[in-house]
């Protein structure tokens, strides 16, 4: 059975495909979601996992990207806008003691998640495979920007879109993008990587900062047995201007056993 968001989501896709046309705003967002009594409406396209998905899309493979200026796209192709996360080999499964501070396990945020692997130097040493490093840690941000690029051959441009970069690092002129989520889904959002990788690669383009490369990193934290685990994946794109050039760089899980 459809949750409201999905609901919402149906009733829309069902609208535009009915006017052959698959751009849509928020106002006809909000429309919709005041009928189905969705509290949230600027929530309801935020769809970053299939899991989310109504059936409807996932039958007719549409997905959502965000345009800007309140317009929004249904876009064909839903298996090149999600990755599947790959599997971790064994070989490349960390125990990590740990004696635990007071705000480690507080909660379960995201930011909290990201605080843990930056301050325990779990970040570090998958990264650049050594903890005595000092790389500069930059906290989330949101800013506005726009972009021109490529969903495999379909050109996308979105303008003045809001982008949100969960932490930053950089270290020698390489700099890494992070995404934080709880839980263990299946897939993810691909944009949610892309975008800010492309931000800092136009930097790169434009001169503006001696940038030496750029990754993506995405972090899913889950807990057992009161222990917390984050398993890494870092990410790079082999064409800066092509959200369906993703490629995995490397991959772990570091299981914190507190003492």
């Amino acid at each position: 059975m459809e949750n409201k968001k999905q609901k919402v989501i149906t009733e829309i896709f069902k609208i535009c495909k009915e006017k052959v046309n698959f751009i849509f705003h928020n106002e006809l967002v909000k429309k919709v979601s005041k009928k189905y009594k969705f509290g949230n409406p600027f929530d309801a396209t935020k769809l970053d996992n299939l899991d989310k998905f109504p059936g409807i899309l996932i039958k007719n493979d549409y997905f959502i990207i965000h345009q800007g200026k309140g317009y929004h796209k249904f876009i064909k192709g839903i298996n090149k806008a999600f990755h599947k996360f790959e599997i971790i080999p064994s070989k490349n499964v960390i125990d990590r003691e740990y004696k635990k501070s007071i705000l480690n396990e507080y909660d379960t945020s995201e930011s909290n998640m990201l605080s843990v692997g930056s301050n325990l130097k779990i970040f570090h040493h998958f990264l650049y495979g050594n903890t005595d490093v000092c790389p500069k840690i930059y906290f989330p941000r949101r800013t506005k920007t726009s972009f021109e690029y490529n969903f495999d051959d379909e050109k996308i441009v979105m303008e003045n879109i809001q982008m949100e970069i969960d932490l930053t690092m950089e270290y020698n002129g390489m700099v890494t993008v992070f995404e934080g989520k709880n839980g263990l889904p299946e897939n993810f959002a691909i944009y949610q990587l892309f975008h800010p990788f492309k931000y800092f690669a136009d930097i790169k383009k434009e001169n503006k900062l001696p940038i030496r490369q750029i990754t993506a990193c995405y972090v899913l934290r889950y807990r057992e047995n009161n222990n917390s685990h984050l398993r890494l994946y870092n990410y790079t794109f082999k064409d800066e201007n092509n959200v369906c050039s993703i490629k995995l760089l490397k991959n772990a899980q570091y299981n914190l056993v507190g003492k």
